[in-house]
């Protein structure tokens, strides 16, 4: 179960935590086998040294056997095993046997007394005793016993192949002790610089990968919920398999992102190109009716006798009959009507029709006409867009609100831009807005943006809303220069 949840677990923490055990693991296993090297290295030295010390003693000792004289050997090993404690060797004891095994002389007589069988003295010297039988010629030996404190060094006495007996130099384990601390010591403090070094590298490194790819992860998970935001390029400025990836992934949300925005834009043409159809063949059934009705009207008021009452309902009809052809003739835009090319005092001409309605709400306009001279575009439908759009920003701009307008040439495209600071809209409310009898209109029938709209349409132009800093509403008409009817 604790390993379930480890695996589990962020690669923003995972990372870093295998690096942290692998560079640990590592650290241990160099100072394991360096140490285990080094305590390998004390053996031989310490065997060695102790054939050394063996073969500066033999000749002597080989003398004062061959002469028997037991003081003078006692002598020989005495001195040499103080000589060797001082030269951190730690001899221990120094014990002389003939071909025997028995003991000749010790430098501890009390733990291997003389004229005492080897084998006798402990299960140690027992197994020694076994290994001097197994020695051949003049040849040194190192015994390293399983579970002892000591190691023993067997050197034959010899001269000209004349063997008298075998000495024995003990060792004690304890030789190694402060070496080899010293050498743990040692790789300690070279294990705790590395560590110190690798390891805030490897989390530092773990979290500089893991970050990415836990990003990446988080924004998968939100596609198909909502368009999540592409992934930073300097997050990883790699060009290997994860640079590639993420590079992947910014195409793929740019691509689907543009996916939906056609669709959406083929979904709205579609409706509005059916509303369109619609109110079309409403508007042709209308007409016909319409027009004679409003005939009639016209020759009842040439009559004279008709009483003051029956002239007021005329009067009242014909009204109403007026505002539903008016409405039909918007309904029935068309981009082909003759008209002639757009001039700046058109623009400036449209600032005065709609000046008396912004001053009623108190609003500041800003104007900023751009144009110089004639522009290749129907001067009477960008003042009806111009009209329309400006109408529309007066009503819902806020009391002793703004209303900004500017017109410019760029690219190659008329710009027109109007901007007001009324109630912002919502994006349900925006993808609605050009559709005719929307909803979105008070106290009107929603016909003027729809209108406006399909006049931008069919001078091949596009029209956007957008909200800004959720402060203001901007629509802006961009269309190519050159559109004449």
């Amino acid at each position: 179960m604790t390993m379930r949840y480890f695996l589990n677990l962020s690669y923003r923490y995972k990372i870093p935590l295998w690096g942290g055990i692998l560079i640990l693991m590592s650290t241990f296993a160099v100072s394991t086998w360096f140490m285990l090297n080094r305590y390998n290295q004390l053996e031989a030295q310490l065997a060695v040294e102790s054939e050394k010390l063996g073969y500066s003693l033999k000749s002597n000792l080989f003398s004062a056997l061959l002469r028997d004289d037991v003081w003078r050997a006692f002598e020989i090993i005495t001195e040499a095993s103080q000589r060797g404690s001082s030269d951190r060797v730690l001899v221990e004891n120094i014990v002389v046997v003939d071909n025997a095994q028995q003991v000749v002389v010790a430098t501890q007589p009390r733990e291997t007394p003389m004229l005492s069988e080897l084998d006798k003295l402990s299960p140690e010297f027992a197994e020694v005793e076994k290994r001097i039988r197994t020695m051949s010629g003049a040849t040194s030996k190192t015994i390293y016993l399983p579970h002892s404190k000591h190691y023993y060094a067997l050197v034959p006495i010899t001269k000209d192949n004349t063997i008298l007996g075998t000495l024995i130099i003990v060792h004690s384990k304890e030789v190694f002790r402060p070496l080899f601390a010293e050498s743990a010591k040692e790789a300690l403090t070279v294990g705790l610089l590395v560590l110190a070094v690798l390891l805030p590298f490897n989390w530092y490194w773990g979290r500089r990968m893991a970050l990415p790819l836990v990003q990446l992860a988080e924004r998968m998970e939100q596609l198909g919920k909502d368009w999540p935001d592409d992934l930073d390029p300097s997050l990883y400025i790699y060009r290997d398999e994860f640079g590639r990836l993420f590079d992947a992934y910014n195409q793929l949300l740019k691509d689907l992102r543009g996916k939906e925005a056609l669709e959406l834009h083929m979904v709205q043409s579609e409706r509005l190109a059916a509303l369109g159809q619609l109110a079309a063949g409403i508007a042709h059934e209308i007409n016909n009716p319409l027009s004679g009705m409003l005939t009639a009207i016209d020759t009842l008021k040439f009559h004279d006798d008709l009483s003051p009452m029956t002239n007021k309902t005329i009067t009242l009809i014909e009204r109403g009959l007026m505002q539903i052809k008016d409405t039909v003739a918007a309904l029935l835009v068309e981009s082909k009507s003759k008209s002639r090319n757009l001039v700046a005092q058109d623009i400036d001409d449209v600032l005065t029709l709609i000046s008396p309605m912004g001053a009623k709400k108190a609003l500041h306009i800003g104007w900023h006409n751009s144009l110089d001279g004639e522009t290749a575009l129907p001067a009477t439908f960008i003042r009806q867009i111009m009209i329309n759009l400006l109408l529309n920003a007066i009503k819902a701009a806020s009391q002793q609100g703004e209303v900004d307008c500017d017109v410019c040439i760029s690219d190659g495209h008329l710009l027109i831009s109007v901007i007001n600071n009324g109630k912002m809209l919502t994006p349900e409310q925006i993808s609605h807005l050009f559709e005719p009898f929307s909803s979105l209109s008070e106290g009107g029938h929603g016909l003027g943006l729809w209108v406006t709209y399909q006049i931008v349409t069919q001078l091949g132009g596009n029209i956007s809303v957008k909200r800004e800093h959720d402060e203001h509403m901007n629509f802006t008409v961009r269309i190519p220069l050159g559109v004449q009817s």
